[in-house]
């Protein structure tokens, strides 16, 4: 059975990824490494790449995770990369996140402050369903909010242009946080939300099925 590595979104685990049915393949969730500091986007990805022994590598990202993929899809062609709710480059993050970029408030909020603010926003993520908004509040609970400030840092300075070959990109429809008009993704899921793989797992699955 093939192994597929997955990487989370910022400030998640592998729990986004609890309600696909993975049995085609033996999946690998890496686990978030210590970012240095000032550490750059595209530093980052290149270290947790490290994290994965094998050669040519199938990597599934979603949200930071597909930004992370992304990087890594660059630096190797040998590598193939499936990013989910997520951006290929800078130009397809929402204006509105550029603002954050020079009025860097998000730094000053005290952390457990800035978790409370995370709670009460859940919705934009569109979690349905008991189960799933269960889920995503005990995730939210769980993010180390040191993290989460470096990785908001290295996301509003991350320049990249280019659209690796090597990948493959899934959005859905209706996700709130990164809108589905401004990517330009290989495969779009109908109403999915920016936890589409909580809210379609039955299509994120088959899709990604017939991709691997």
């Amino acid at each position: 059975m093939k192994k597929i590595y997955f990487i989370s979104g910022l400030g998640a685990d592998k729990r986004v990824f609890s309600f696909l049915d993975l049995s085609f393949c033996e999946p690998i969730f890496i686990d978030w490494i210590t970012p240095l500091k000032k550490e750059s986007l595209e530093s980052y990805a290149l270290r947790l790449r490290q994290s994965i022994p094998e050669p040519e590598p199938i990597i599934i990202g979603i949200s930071f995770g597909g930004m992370l993929a992304t990087e890594m899809a660059k630096a190797d062609n040998r590598i193939k990369s499936i990013i989910i709710a997520s951006n290929k480059t800078s130009d397809e993050l929402p204006k509105l996140f550029r603002i954050g970029k020079y009025f860097p408030i998000y730094k000053w909020i005290p952390n457990h402050l800035l978790k409370k603010i995370a709670l009460s926003s859940k919705w934009i993520f569109g979690a349905k369903g008991k189960e799933q908004k269960k889920l995503l509040h005990q995730i939210i609970i769980d993010t180390d909010m040191r993290f989460l400030k470096w990785a908001i840092t290295a996301i509003l300075n991350w320049k990249n242009k280019q659209v690796p070959e090597n990948l493959i990109h899934i959005h859905g429809t209706s996700d709130k946080l990164l809108l589905y008009r401004l990517v330009k993704a290989d495969y779009k899921i109908d109403k999915g939300s920016h936890v589409v793989p909580m809210d379609k797992p039955e299509e994120i699955s088959e899709l990604l099925r017939k991709l691997i």
